[in-house]
């Protein structure tokens, strides 16, 4: 079968479609690269307007890679989804499931792409 397109992952990267978040994941502990959607960037990563005078991105980030981890040390497979809560206001925690999967990046490395469970 002929090839008649390919979108690597370095090239979603640059468009903004996965965020790069290989060098804090590596300080976590985690030893391949790791990318997020830009939705759970955008949707959870960055604090909305009503937290962000006391959370950062940071520290969210933070977070999801300890809790990626966690999840990641109980299973052997290749896929792990694993909860998350974010603060979204004062008053209001958002409990959420999300995704990674470890799998070959453009030059069959093993990379950690991090989603929404229905993104993939």
């Amino acid at each position: 079968m002929e090839l008649v397109c390919s979108y690597t992952r370095k090239q979603a990267i640059e468009d903004g479609v996965l965020i790069d978040v290989t060098d804090i994941a590596k300080e976590a502990g985690i030893k391949f690269p790791v990318a997020m959607t830009d939705t759970v960037w955008s949707g959870y990563i960055q604090p909305p307007g009503p937290v962000a005078s006391y959370q950062d991105c940071e520290g969210r980030l933070w977070d999801v890679l300890n809790c990626l981890k966690l999840a990641a040390s109980k299973t052997s497979g290749d896929t792990v989804t694993f909860l998350v809560a974010f603060q979204m206001d004062k008053q209001v925690q958002e409990d959420v499931m999300l995704k990674a999967i470890c799998g070959p990046g453009d030059t069959t490395e093993p990379v950690i792409t991090l989603m929404l469970p229905g993104e993939d």
